[in-house]
């Protein structure tokens, strides 16, 4: 028989709160040294502190009137304590009070059998007090509109996502759940590749903001990349870019199927996989020929929000029309209205489509026929994105992007030969 057999089950706990508490008290004691001034508590308080919230929970039993008084007398001496370190200096903190507060919650907890939170809630608070130094420079470091940013993305996938309800509704069955999520996996990837961008500003330089403009969105990066093309007299560099940004795109895709319809993963991972690999090896290539005449870039490719909530709802809207548009098309006009819908929406935004066709494949739209459709519309948007760069950038980038993207248009097409067959 072990020796945590052998103990008291009450023992076992009082050593788990002097630990935990202790260890609170010890970051707070080289506080205490460092500060130079008046400063509460260390690894004698802290431990007292926990042993109080312990014996109050366990005098308490299952009445929470007893704690809590117990709660306001600790929460009073500390309030004394932080009233007397004002009147030392105006900019003084809270953070050992507050501290405090938790010591006495880990005993109450580890009284009443939570260890797992009681420790979590000490590991935690070690960490946020002897972080102090490297959260406040990240928080100096952090704008405002980031903050409310990341605001903006829990609330598309926190608040609004779990209260739609999961299920059909209509004649062309409609799943709120399931758009809003497509809205949120759109979402997530965007702004994680707008985070990578911010993080890799003025590091990584035109080639790797490229590949992350190209995860957010391969046609805006195309349209930005083209457009400063025209005072750098780089041709090679923005042309590889443009490719690689393109190529991006298909990893994109892969993503998002994998999430939404793995049948159509299956028939389109493989293609698309290698014409991600071409595009992006092949356009990494051409960005290392030297450019004759070159400029010095002044600026790199900017991140933007992705996260408007106009735009989030827009696109939900864009993706039901969508959904729609594709079954009507099945229906009236067969599989050759879904091909040429395909190339249509080739020359806006392809994601509302696609994702709309990852809810009719295997259902309303055979597999094959939706996985061509996807493959249509993706080498549509490659043509457009073509135009652009050649009516936007210099004469010899233009030209070069127009060549590189109607062959990937072109070589994207390949596979529709075995998805006939």
């Amino acid at each position: 028989m072990g020796i945590y057999e052998q103990l008291p089950p009450e023992a076992v706990k009082i050593v788990l709160v002097l630990f935990l508490s202790f260890l609170i008290g010890l970051e707070r004691e080289e506080h205490k040294g460092a500060a130079g001034n008046y400063a509460f508590g260390g690894v004698r308080t802290f431990p007292l502190i926990g042993l109080i919230g312990y014996s109050m929970a366990l005098i308490s039993g299952t009445q929470l009137v007893p704690l809590t008084l117990g709660l306001l007398a600790v929460a009073g001496f500390l309030l004394v304590s932080y009233w007397h370190k004002l009147t030392q200096t105006a900019t003084a903190g809270a953070t050992t009070e507050i501290s405090g507060l938790a010591t006495f919650l880990v005993g109450a907890l580890v009284c009443y059998g939570h260890f797992w939170i009681a420790t979590t809630l000490s590991v935690a608070s070690l960490l946020l007090l002897d972080l102090k130094t490297a959260l406040e420079n990240l928080a100096a470091r952090i704008a405002a509109r980031e903050i409310l940013t990341f605001a903006k993305f829990l609330f598309l996938s926190a608040v609004v996502l779990p209260v739609l309800p999961n299920q059909a509704f209509g004649p062309f069955q409609i799943n709120p759940f399931k758009t809003w999520l497509v809205v949120v996996a759109i979402s997530a990837i965007s702004y994680a590749s707008y985070v990578l961008q911010k993080l890799t500003k003025g590091q990584g330089g035109i080639v790797v903001a490229a590949l992350l403009g190209g995860a957010y969105s391969s046609t805006v990066t195309t349209v930005v990349l083209a457009r400063q093309s025209k005072t750098a007299n780089q041709p090679h560099l923005f042309s590889g870019c443009i490719l690689m940004a393109s190529g991006v795109m298909y990893v994109r895709l892969i993503i998002l199927l994998a999430l939404f319809n793995r049948q159509l993963m299956a028939a389109l991972w493989l293609p698309f996989m290698v014409l991600a690999c071409v595009a992006v090896g092949f356009g990494w290539l051409w960005t290392r020929r030297s450019d004759k005449g070159a400029q010095a870039l002044t600026s790199e490719l900017g991140p933007k929000n992705p996260l408007e909530l106009t735009t989030a709802f827009l696109f939900a809207l864009l993706f039901l029309v969508m959904l729609v548009a594709t079954q009507l098309a099945v229906k009236y006009l067969g599989n050759g209205g879904v091909d040429t819908l395909a190339a249509i929406m080739g020359v806006s935004d392809v994601d509302p489509f696609i994702m709309g066709l990852t809810q009719a494949a295997g259902t309303l739209t055979p597999v094959k026929v939706a996985a061509g459709a996807i493959l249509i519309a993706a080498a549509s948007n490659n043509v457009v994105k073509g135009i652009y760069a050649y009516s936007l950038s210099d004469r010899k980038t233009g030209v070069l992007s127009l060549t590189f993207l109607l062959s990937l248009a072109g070589a994207g097409l390949v596979p529709l030969v075995w998805l006939v067959w």
